[in-house]
Formats: structure tokens, sequence, C-alpha cells
């Protein structure tokens, strides 16, 4: 029997004025600069939303986000105030950054197939001669995308053009460096401590209108990181076997083997419920690994009212 899921929403809250639907995520502005974050089912890959929803994936995704979060605000501060609801967050409005901060500590994913076309250089930063898919890089390498428009794909952009474009002023642009580097250094302890390698991640910052940077979104979840298990890493490298891994790279590598990449023409395969229940499977054990805490599973009888009724109730205390 197929699980409910969330594939969007349509609320209005007290003091609501406006919402922005993203690939996943729908965000709702609030007066006083508050901000309601709903983490939908929605699935993307390759910058394009899957027709079927996948069980669980919203709450897996915001409670592993909140968690890290928490785990994380002594180092950077952060937008959330609360999470109401196992799919929502809400926290404080503030001006996103137009650039996405990913950084890598292995040659994998993406920086693995540009490396494999022939390219050693990635967002003006060199990658070394002589590396394999999933080696380790000597440190951590920063290559920021820009921030797409929905429906458009994330492109790479090099520091300097960031810098010269006027995209984000430099002294801003260091301080998102470093806190790029220490989010990373933590999210890697962390991940540790659970036998996992955390290889790469995104981060997104913004500006609160008193002129405070502070993190936003998600962070250390399946969508915007890769995880591999830390034991037998070595081994399948020296035997040259593929990575034993957790993290959204197994749906984009099921979509490549069957024709899809997001290109022009190309059509999304059809995805089974079987399909789509082993990827809700491996979403739980993303969370039950990452978090070492078993994954409870939410109310889904009727998600809707349930979210309503939590965001509602925690509004009226605000």
């Amino acid at each position: 029997m197929a699980v409910n899921t969330l594939m969007d929403t349509h609320y209005t809250f007290a003091k609501q004025q406006g919402v922005y639907k993203g690939k996943v995520r729908e965000v709702y502005t609030l007066e006083n600069d508050i901000l309601v974050m709903v983490a939908t089912d929605r699935l993307s890959a390759f910058d394009v939303v899957m027709p079927k929803g996948i069980p669980y994936k919203g709450q897996i995704l915001n409670q592993i986000a909140t968690k890290m979060m928490q785990a994380t605000e002594d180092i950077v501060p952060n937008w959330l105030l609360a999470t109401p609801d196992p799919n929502v967050a809400v926290g404080k409005a503030c001006e996103p950054f137009k650039v996405e901060m990913v950084i890598r500590g292995y040659l994998s994913g993406h920086a693995a197939r540009e490396y494999k076309a022939g390219k050693r250089s990635l967002c003006g930063v060199a990658m070394p001669e002589g590396m394999k898919e999933n080696d380790k890089f000597p440190e951590p390498i920063i290559t920021p995308a820009t921030k797409a428009e929905q429906g458009d794909h994330d492109e790479d952009i090099a520091r300097e053009a960031i810098l010269s474009r006027g995209i984000v002023a430099e002294a801003d642009y260091k301080v998102l460096e470093n806190y790029t580097k220490a989010l990373f250094e933590r999210g890697t302890e962390i991940a540790a401590k659970r036998g996992l390698i955390l290889v790469d991640t995104k981060y997104e910052f913004g500006k609160t209108k008193d002129g405070q940077i502070v993190l936003i979104d998600e962070i250390h979840t399946p969508d915007s990181s890769r995880y591999f298990y830390a034991d037998g890493y070595a081994e399948r490298q020296q035997k040259g076997e593929a990575q034993k891994q957790l993290s959204k790279e197994f749906v984009r590598q099921w979509l490549i083997s069957n024709g899809f990449q997001g290109l022009e023409g190309q059509t999304v395969p059809h995805m089974s419920d079987e399909y789509i229940n082993s990827v809700s499977e491996r979403y739980i054990e993303l969370y039950e690994s990452i978090t070492g805490e078993t994954f409870v599973k939410a109310d889904v009888s009727n998600i809707h009212e349930r979210i309503g009724n939590n965001v509602n109730s925690y509004l009226k205390e605000l």
C-alpha cells in the first residue's frame, strides 16, 4: 500500500505576507520577519522535480537539519527558532546570498565527473594530478555554485567571479569561507563518531536585517551532502571498487543508468512503488546512521491537517 506523501501545501497562516515554492521546500513569509519552511517529500535530481514523492523524506531532511543546526550553533549562528512539526522549521527571515558554498573533501560526484572529463580545475581551484575517483583531497576545496532560479541549473563559479561581479562583497565572502570550513570540520567530526565520512556538502547563508550573517536552509542532509561508510573505505579505494555511500547520489546514478540527466528532450524514467519505497528506506538509513537514533515515522494519515494545526498552535504562542 502506498504511503501518503506531501507534494505541495496551500496554507494561509496568520499575518502571512507571501509564499515561495522551491524544488523541495515551501517557504511562507509572515510579519515580523518570521519564515515558516515546510519540507515536502518532493525529490529533486539534476534540478528536476521527480513526479512522485518519497515517503517521510521531508521529515527526515527537516529533522537532520534541525539536529545539525543545534550541533553547530556554537560556531556559526543560524536562522532557526523552532520546529513545531516534523516537516516544519520556523526561523528568522534574511536576505540570502546568491551563492551556494560547496565544500569537497574528496574527489566525488560532480568533481569526479569533471576530473574524468580531463579538467584539473574546478571553480578556479586546482585539483592534483593522479587522483582516482573518491580519493581524499590534500585539503578540502571550496567550489561555489550560483544560486539557481526555479528550474535552472546551478552553475560553478570561481571566487574571483563572485567578487568581480559584486555577487558577494569581499568582506562578507571571507566570513562565508570561514564559516564553511568550520561547519565542514564539525560535520566531519560528527560523521566520524557515527562511522561515516562527510565527503562533500553545501551550505547556504543569509544576512539578517541587523547585518548578521547566518546559516540558513538545511545542513548535512542526504540532499545537500554525500557520506561514505568509513569502514572499508581504504580497502575499496585500493581495489578500485565503488564506495558504499549514503547520499542522493544513488538516485542520480539510477537516473543516469535509465537515460536521464535532466537534459532537454529526456524523459524522467518510471519510478515503481517498489523503487520509491527503496529510496525512502535509504533516507531512513541515513537518518539513523548520521543521528545514531531510531527514526520515528510521523503520522501521515492527514499530513496537511497535522502541519496546519502544529504551526498554528506555535504561532499563537509567539
